[in-house]
């Protein structure tokens, strides 16, 4: 199949791009390089043909008809599927312009489903844990309207993917367009980049360089962690699904931990001095994050297969290579 794929340099797009390229399909990344790797695109370019892989430097927000161009001539107009994750995905990232971030979300979008609407792809939109905000349940189900509050600093995510998640149903609704959504929930795994701010990312980047753990408030906030090749077999998995299977479902691992939990197990499979060092938690942090998979079960028979530790000895394994000099911290 022809399938686009937004944000195709990022952590998930680049795992993603590599997974659709090796079942055999032809991809085509979209990417403004906000946040994304331009050494994950040289690399797929040496490990898949030219004919089966290309990068379009485009920024969402810009009007669909310049992508137009660059679809006809790759797929020669017909495009199959469209993966749309494109999007700053973490604090450090999404704040440093939340006005970009709610754009992105907003007119992105738009842009993207109308792209799908002409070329007649399915498009499936990833959505996010954060459109729950601060939960008041303990356990997160598709039907919880959230906890978000709307003129914080995570609001320019939280609030313009809840807002992209309208635009999506609008157009189910108005063009009977085909559209998808999931929403992802703590994701790690190789390929995540040592300064987006994510927990795992922090907590194994700061054990290899022997310095302290920094964790925000007591640490006894709770999240669930994915590993990405189980997160793309789910978007895969959707994506594969009919037509009136549209959700949105949510895609995470239920297994529980707090923070403190997490650091603790990344110490014991690091060798290093590093230690636990606290700090205020920022505002709107969760307390909690833990999704209900009950519905990904019954229409995607998905369910996380990748444990914890295996999957963070994995990912420590990439970033002590990718780290060099910098990873004073040894791992067996």
């Amino acid at each position: 199949m022809n399938i686009i794929v937004t944000g195709g340099a990022g952590f998930i797009g680049q795992n993603l791009c590599e997974r659709l390229l090796e079942d055999g399909h032809s991809v085509m990344c979209i990417d403004n390089m906000s946040t994304g790797s331009i050494d994950a695109i040289h690399n797929l370019s040496n490990m898949f043909i030219a004919a089966r892989f290309c990068w379009v430097a485009y920024d969402v927000e810009d009007s669909s008809t310049e992508l137009l161009p660059h679809i006809e001539e790759f797929f020669h107009g017909t495009v199959d599927q469209i993966f749309h994750l494109a999007c700053p995905a973490s604090p450090a990232y999404y704040q440093l312009d939340p006005v970009k971030t709610l754009m992105t979300s907003v007119l992105g979008t738009r842009n993207i489903l109308d792209i799908g609407r002409l070329t007649g792809a399915t498009v499936l939109f990833t959505s996010t844990s954060e459109i729950y905000g601060d939960p008041e349940p303990i356990i997160q189900k598709e039907d919880y309207r959230g906890s978000v509050n709307c003129t914080g600093p995570r609001a320019c995510y939280d609030e313009g993917k809840r807002a992209a998640e309208s635009l999506c149903f609008d157009y189910i609704r108005k063009y009977n367009a085909r559209v998808k959504v999931v929403r992802i929930f703590n994701t790690y795994g190789p390929k995540m980049s040592p300064t987006d701010g994510r927990v795992v990312s922090n907590f194994i980047t700061q054990a290899l360089r022997g310095e302290d753990i920094t964790i925000y408030g007591n640490g006894e906030q709770t999240r669930s962690f994915c590993y990405v090749t189980d997160l793309v077999e789910g978007l895969v998995r959707m994506m594969g699904t009919d037509e009136a299977t549209v959700g949105p479902i949510n895609l995470g691992n239920s297994n529980e931990i707090t923070v403190n939990t997490l650091g603790k197990i990344i110490l014991g499979l690091i060798k290093t001095n590093s230690r636990l060092s606290y700090v205020p938690l920022p505002v709107d942090d969760p307390r909690k994050r833990r999704p209900d998979i009950t519905l990904a079960k019954k229409e995607l028979d998905w369910e996380p297969q990748v444990d914890l530790r295996s999957g963070l000895r994995k990912t420590i394994k990439f970033f002590k290579k990718n780290l060099g000099s910098e990873a004073v911290g040894g791992f067996e």
